[in-house]
């Protein structure tokens, strides 16, 4: 078979699976689309108009595999600006103009630019944006609509906000601040509550359907009107026939106007940017590990803006929260971004009445639990534990945003991060001397067919790191990379976040990648992110134990296992499992281990996502080293995602002669069905029928159990370790059968 007709063939093959992926993520970008296009002052149905036109052009024309396009949370505070100062058509015009620029980026291959900006920075300028939503929506949220000229005012007047809530005297605005709480604790609590069925629809479609129904239950049930008061329900969503009718006719008169191309760059910038940052997120999710074509996709968003612009339409940037819920869904092309696009474009056309029974507190809860997100103190915490110099940057970017402007907010963190290195190594000179120098040299190891080695000399920083980045996208992921960085000086946050963003992705394609030469250089804190100067080695941290850590240590000496509280980033064993291959590992810890048996009990906190859609989760799970080949197959309990997944094709559930209950109760797949078939004798069937339900793993010399999704008490451990016992030892007779 060519490689063409195996490709036309496995894009027909997964197709079911993409348009389920599609429709879970429209239910998501429905209410974002609506509130973000409300927050930035527009018609709500421009913001549904900028996802369509993006999922069609961009799943056609794009460089990107999996990810979603539509309005992104960083446009909003310029749209408000450009909106206030130039109006709406004008702000039309604007979007299309800037995609033309963003084009022009593409075209010109200037994709790399995301390489320019220090990781802190971008923290910083992305918080000040969650707190431009925040403030601009929690008063409305709570029943209060105010006018303020800047988001610190907005900020400002949240206490007097909170107070009018409490002492709302307007029955309408009471409902209106009540709707708008219970929306925003189901947003806070919803993503806790980890249950594979109530997950199935995520939580703004969850406020958007309660929301219309209770409506309709004062009005079809009770025979009253809504008690929100009118000025708080959505108004402004037209049908697909005013729509049409309502497309704006291009006038051109603001293009001689400064403010005009002001608003226009700011949008091309953040645009830019927010998409560039977000496919590059998105290409670590992907389980293929593939490499987005980035100035394709920036090509293919201009267009999509241009169009969207002409429609009525605001800004297509590419959105990490979307993206993040497409991968999780399954989906392996771009065409689950058109078929979002397409179910967008049914609920305008068969539900634009009902939509406009939503109410405005409901829909901006949502925003405000986003804003929250980019702007939360976990943020904050996080950049202080990378290093004091990296919270001054964030600070600086942040305010800087909150009081001038997006562009100036990240300039000030640029020229922040610039001062602060000049600061910390004490020389201006090592960057002036060594800025336009190669700086990275790479070559093949003549002694191997897939060592390379890098060497990086003076300093590596975000100034001069995309020199370091062409080297290494050169290299296959399959591939084993040494990457030295003993004659450098200085290495900078920025850096370092991405040499352990390629271990990662290296790690799940199979290849190594390892970072040397750093143990003489010092840093100020013991985050492996923060930045590396040749100073003297700093001292060791210890920790002390928790309650669970002394149980769990005493059940270990009472049964001679061996037992290690601390985190432990050596996890290459976990990286071939299915399981693992759309999560982030972050550690390992609290591991008993039994060396004679190859039993690794063990907690593990991973990530599912990225951006303001990353949720962490730590479960307790055992690996069984069984020193002999299996097939490959995973093994659960049989539940209707189950049954939905197979009816898709995404894993097609095995089932075996001769045992129709275990076949009914257990959904089994994996890569060679007879293998599995032969595996699953009689006394392994009995032994899964007669046991409690695990996730059971295999990837293909190795086991991997869990149970329930979080960290197990002391009684489901034990329980697992010594299920995970007696599983091998039914495995092992087999074996020897």
């Amino acid at each position: 078979m060519s490689p063409r007709k195996k490709q036309i063939n496995q894009f027909f093959s997964t197709l079911p699976q993409n348009i389920f992926s599609g429709f879970v993520v429209s239910l998501i970008a429905l209410p974002l689309g609506l509130g973000l296009a409300m927050a930035s002052e527009a018609p709500p149905i421009s913001g549904i108009i900028a996802a369509v036109m993006g999922g069609l052009v961009v799943s056609i024309l794009g460089g990107s595999n999996v990810t979603i396009v539509g309005l992104g949370n960083g446009l909003v505070g310029v749209l408000l600006v450009a909106v206030s100062t130039l109006g709406l058509h004008n702000t039309y015009i604007a979007v299309v103009c800037s995609g033309v620029l963003i084009m022009c980026l593409g075209f010109l291959r200037m994709g790399a630019l995301s390489d320019f900006f220090p990781s802190s920075a971008i923290q910083g300028m992305l918080a000040a944006i969650g707190l431009i939503i925040l403030g601009k929506q929690f008063h409305i949220m709570f029943g209060n609509k105010i006018q303020r000229d800047t988001a610190l005012e907005y900020l400002y007047a949240i206490p007097s906000t909170i107070n009018k809530a409490i002492n709302h005297e307007t029955e309408g605005l009471v409902y209106a601040a009540l709707v708008g709480l219970i929306s925003f604790a189901i947003m806070v609590l919803y993503s806790r509550i980890r249950n594979k069925y109530l997950q199935l629809i995520p939580a703004p479609m969850w406020i958007v359907m309660l929301s219309i129904g209770f409506s309709y239950y004062f009005e079809l049930v009770l025979h009253e009107p809504n008690p929100i008061a009118p000025e708080y329900m959505l108004t402004g969503i037209p049908s697909i026939h005013d729509i049409i009718e309502d497309i704006p006719v291009p006038k051109f008169d603001a293009l001689g106007q400064l403010s005009f191309w002001g608003s226009v760059l700011a949008l091309t910038l953040i645009a830019s940017i927010e998409s560039l940052l977000s496919i590059k997120a998105v290409d670590k999710l992907d389980p293929e590990k593939r490499r987005s074509n980035v100035n394709k996709d920036l090509k293919a968003i201009g267009l999509a803006s241009i169009g969207s612009g002409l429609l009525g339409g605001l800004n297509v940037v590419t959105v990490i929260a979307r993206s993040s819920v497409n991968v999780n869904n399954g989906a392996t092309n771009r065409s689950s971004n058109f078929f979002h696009a397409v179910f967008l474009v049914l609920f305008i056309v068969l539900f634009s009445t009902q939509l406009k029974h939503i109410s405005l507190p409901a829909l901006m809860s949502i925003l405000v639990y986003t804003g929250y997100k980019l702007a939360s103190p976990k943020v904050i915490r996080n950049i202080f534990s990378i290093g004091k110099e990296q919270l001054i940057i964030f600070f600086v970017t942040l305010i800087t945003t909150l009081q001038v402007g997006l562009i100036t907010g990240i300039l000030a963190g640029v020229l922040t991060t610039l001062i602060i290195h000049f600061f910390v190594n004490r020389s201006v000179g090592l960057f002036l001397r060594n800025l336009l120098k190669p700086n990275v040299l790479m070559y093949k190891e003549p002694d191997s067919d897939s060592n390379y080695y890098v060497s990086i000399k003076h300093f590596c920083t975000f100034l001069n790191y995309f020199r370091l980045k062409n080297q290494l996208d050169a290299v296959p992921e399959h591939q084993d990379v040494v990457v030295d960085f003993s004659l450098c000086e200085f290495v900078d946050h920025t850096v370092m976040e991405n040499m352990n963003n390629y271990q990662e992705l290296f790690a799940k394609r199979g290849g190594h990648f390892d970072v040397v030469g750093l143990d003489f250089h010092d840093t100020n804190s013991f985050h492996p992110f923060a930045l590396r100067r040749l100073l003297p080695v700093p001292e060791i941290m210890k920790n002390s134990l928790t309650k669970r850590q002394v149980s769990i240590q005493a059940y270990a000496r009472k049964f001679n296992l061996k037992y290690r509280a601390k985190k432990i980033k050596t996890f290459e064993f976990l990286m071939d499992f299915q399981f693992f291959q759309t999560k982030d590992i972050k550690y390992i810890y609290n591991v008993i281990s039994d060396e004679n048996l190859g039993l690794k009990l063990f907690d593990i906190e991973f990530s599912e996502g990225e951006f303001i859609a990353k949720e962490v989760a730590r479960i307790t799970m055992l690996y069984i080293d069984l020193e002999q080949p299996l097939p490959k197959f995973t093994l659960d309990r049989e539940g209707f995602l189950e049954k939905i997944a197979a009816f898709s094709g995404y894993h097609q559930d095995i089932d075996v002669a001769e045992h129709g209950d275990f076949s009914d109760r257990f959904h089994l797949y994996g890569t060679n069905k007879a293998e599995v078939v032969a595996f699953f004798n009689d006394e392994l069937i009995h032994f899964f029928e007669s046991n409690p339900y695990y996730h059971v793993e295999s990837n293909g010399q190795a086991l991997l159990l869990f149970g329930r999704e979080r960290v197990a008490g002391m009684k489901e451990l034990k329980t697992l370790l010594d299920y995970g016992k007696r599983l091998r030892i039914v495995i092992s007779k087999k074996h020897v059968a």
